[in-house]
């Protein structure tokens, strides 16, 4: 499992330079003061990003930088009864729903997602644990989707629900993720249904996973069962942001 410590330690050693220019937190116990300064370092690797590269692509690589070994991590076979009976039947039956601040509603299959406009990647893969890999993307372009849904003005992020608990049981917590219009609407941003030319293999989050290939692998949601449009998360878990987001780590990811 990805390891939060590591996380804010990648993303906290700049803003660590700067801890005598942080007032607001010098009153502030020392593990307090710590996690002022990361929360900084964050916003402050957001702004930079979105500021030298707001829609700049990712590195993309050739055939023979493919990974022969791509690592799947975190849920690799979901126990849901739902996901288990669309399993059974080659996710014939599946539909991916598009819903919230929307003003049309969306339920749409694998061919209908195999319709739409798509995009080719190949790209790496970079874990918060450390390792990265290389792989071969196509999906649905999500700036597509989103059009067809027509987002409302009052839509900010999106939030990604999942079939999947990182549990491996029926009843346990379902992995969720969220990001911002920006990201969803960069030119990268897919719902990839194929790996390495054949249909994304159960393991890495078949029918369909998120590929964001600006951030983390953790923001990559896998099993998606539904994209739900929101002004805010805050009512969603436990208000951060996503599954690993509520136990610690940085709701942006961005690398």
């Amino acid at each position: 499992m990805p390891n939060p410590d590591r996380r804010r330690l990648l993303l906290g050693a700049g803003g660590l330079a700067a801890l005598p220019l942080l007032g607001s937190c010098d009153s502030l116990a020392r593990n307090e003061q710590v996690q002022c300064t990361l929360a900084t370092a964050e916003k402050a690797t957001k702004r930079s990003q979105r500021a030298l590269a707001r829609q700049a692509l990712a590195p993309e690589y050739e055939e023979k930088d493919i990974s022969d070994d791509f690592r799947a991590n975190g849920s690799v076979d979901p126990a849901a009864a739902e996901y288990r009976a669309l399993r059974a039947n080659n996710f014939r039956d599946y539909r991916l729903i598009v819903d919230g601040l929307v003003a049309r509603p969306l339920a749409l299959s694998l061919t209908d997602l195999r319709r739409m406009p798509s995009r080719t990647q190949i790209t790496k893969h970079d874990c918060v644990e450390g390792w990265t890999s290389i792989g071969k993307w196509k999906g649905a372009r999500l700036s597509h989707i989103l059009r067809q849904a027509r987002l409302r003005p009052d839509a900010k992020y999106l939030v990604f629900h999942c079939f999947d608990a990182l549990s491996q049981t029926e009843d346990g917590e379902r992995y969720y993720t969220s990001i911002d219009l920006i990201d969803a609407f960069h030119e990268q941003t897919i719902l990839a249904y194929e790996m390495n030319d054949e249909v994304l293999p159960i393991k890495h989050g078949a029918p369909i996973r998120l590929r964001l290939e600006r951030q983390l692998g953790y923001k990559m949601a896998k099993y998606v069962k539904r994209i739900e449009a929101v002004e805010s998360f805050a009512h969603i878990g436990r208000g951060k942001g996503g599954y690993w987001e509520d136990r610690g780590y940085e709701w942006y990811a961005g690398v």
